[in-house]
């Protein structure tokens, strides 16, 4: 998940992995890895570039085999997805 948190939206100066958008990641025996992602809308334009970060991000890891980066949808993301305490820090951010 480190890896994964040097990826940013870059619509929101936040990682992908506190946005909430990293819904699975599994390593098997062979370390390959497979990554399940959504994003915040069906419609983001950003989708193609945010996945292939994601990929590419993983394959600099030492040791890391294949990596596949799914985009799922189910379940729907949401704002309450986002890490709580990036959440309080932008609200403070706000005041």
């Amino acid at each position: 998940m480190k890896a994964l948190s040097e990826v940013y939206d870059p619509e929101i100066p936040i990682n992908i992995v506190d946005m909430g958008l990293i819904y699975r990641v599994d390593l098997d025996s062979e370390n390959n890895v497979e990554i399940d992602m959504t994003m915040t809308t069906r419609g983001c334009p950003m989708h193609s570039m945010m996945t292939y970060a994601a990929k590419k991000r993983v394959e600099k890891i030492d040791g890391i085999g294949s990596v596949k980066v799914n985009l799922v949808w189910n379940p729907p993301w949401t704002p309450e997805m986002i890490n709580p305490k990036i959440k309080e820090q932008m609200l403070k951010n706000n005041e």
